[in-house]
């Protein structure tokens, strides 16, 4: 869920929001900083969107890849444990970084795990202790993110967004090399 005011978000009333736009009003700031200071609103908002859904993903990414990594018992555990270390860690920097390009686009996010529950996309979760199929279902759930992060960076080049395309990117990129890691495991057990 985007909220675009802070009435309809957060219910801070004292503090003046352009009606129909997330930009605070600040008298004299365009002036100051030689700039607008709110966004084309065009596709910026369902770009907000899907940045929130990102990072709704990568939160879950997170959890799940935390719980595998403790949860993990197999004959790869010590090079898993390692792997999904590193991944959750990963996963917690992205999070923040998407969610704070989208206060950079002058929208709030949610503030609760409830509101990114609201926002969260289709996630298959872990339903069996079995070291394969716990790999299989973060692995998918991994390339579910980079497709995510791949039709984002495509409503960032439309609304002419580069810092987003090139978080985007990164995060596509994270996404496969490692689903391709997974793989090679995979294929190994």
């Amino acid at each position: 869920m985007v909220f675009e005011s802070f009435e309809q978000g957060y219910g801070l009333t004292n503090i003046p929001v352009n009606p129909g736009t997330s930009s605070v009003e600040a008298p004299g700031l365009e002036a100051l900083m030689g700039q607008e200071t709110t966004c084309d609103s065009g596709g910026v908002p369902q770009l907000v969107q899907q940045l929130v859904t990102l990072a709704s993903l990568l939160k879950e990414l997170e959890t799940q890849a935390h719980l595998i990594h403790v949860g993990l018992e197999s004959i790869v555990f010590l090079s898993m444990h390692a792997f999904l270390k590193d991944r959750y860690e990963e996963h917690l920097e992205q999070f923040d970084q998407v969610l704070e390009v989208v206060r950079s686009l002058d929208y709030f996010v949610p503030l609760c795990s409830k509101g990114l529950a609201d926002a969260a996309p289709p996630f298959r979760h872990v339903s069996s202790h079995d070291a394969r199929e716990m790999i299989i279902t973060y692995y998918v759930n991994l390339e579910s993110m980079g497709y995510l992060a791949k039709k984002t960076e495509r409503l960032a080049a439309e609304v002419e967004a580069p810092d987003v395309q090139n978080l985007m990117a990164e995060l596509v990129g994270s996404a496969f090399k490692h689903s391709w890691q997974l793989k090679a495991v995979l294929r190994g057990m």
